[in-house]
């Protein structure tokens, strides 16, 4: 049973990386571009009217943040639309009637997401050094976050998926709340330059961990301490696999 898990968790992984990168043009180039008119417009152009952020140049200060949020939505997005589009085309079902198991379901399309995430991530990386220098403050921080983000919002994106009755509701989640809470976590500026109110308020902002831990790798620098971010980062993850395996259990969203 192990070794018929192992080669479907292998099959279903490796087709979702090879589902994002046939239409590599929707799924993989999208970003990049989008991120070269944020360092165009907010780094180069406004950056230089807004100076410096805990002592380095705004262009450099906004580069982690850039990247995190483009891990961040194409995990969730790469989850939310296969899963989904499995559901709508009812090949889901044939999942759960074979021998795979549900961790072996979860894992494979969590793996995707990671992928898509990662890479997205790494291809803005490349973009990044064209517009400034990324020094590496913290190796081992970089890696942990990029994972551990990738898998939450996977797994964010499967729960999403599970819940979504129809086209519509893939996109609810990521406009009216993945959208704001990445503008709002610390990707353009610093909580510190907010009034004493709305940087309490931002704390209760999951995000805000995520990409300060990031730029603290990179950089050195954090809002908020950087083992805090890291073990609210892991609760998280371990929370939300908790509660999207025992959805796939009760078979929530795909048995009648």
């Amino acid at each position: 049973m192990i070794s018929i898990n192992l080669v479907a968790l292998y099959t279903l992984t490796r087709k979702e990386i090879m589902r994002f990168f046939r239409i590599w043009t929707q799924t993989l180039l999208p970003s990049p571009i989008s991120m070269v008119l944020y360092f165009v417009i907010f780094g180069s152009l406004i950056g230089s009217r807004v100076g410096q952020i805990d002592g380095y140049n705004y262009i450099e200060y906004l580069a982690p943040g850039l990247i995190m949020m483009a891990v961040i939505n194409n995990s969730f997005a790469n989850v939310v639309a296969s899963f989904f589009g499995a559901k709508f085309q009812r090949n889901i079902e044939e999942m759960f009637v074979s021998p795979m198991s549900s961790w072996t379901i979860l894992l494979g399309f969590i793996l995707g997401g990671i992928a898509r995430g990662c890479i997205v991530g790494l291809l803005v990386t490349l973009v990044a050094r064209f517009f400034t220098k990324l020094p590496v403050s913290h190796a081992w921080v970089i890696v942990l976050v990029v994972l551990a983000t990738a898998m939450l919002f996977s797994l964010g994106g499967l729960i999403n998926a599970i819940y979504s009755k129809k086209f519509d509701d893939i996109n609810i989640i990521p406009t009216f709340v993945l959208t704001p809470l990445t503008y709002l976590g610390g990707v353009f500026y610093s909580i510190h330059m907010l009034p004493s109110f709305w940087q309490k308020i931002s704390y209760f902002n999951p995000i805000l961990y995520m990409i300060n831990a990031f730029r603290y790798g990179m950089l050195g620098t954090s809002d908020v301490p950087v083992m805090l971010s890291l073990g609210f980062i892991f609760l998280a993850n371990i929370l939300c696999f908790a509660v999207a395996w025992k959805l796939l259990e009760k078979g929530t969203g795909i048995k009648a």
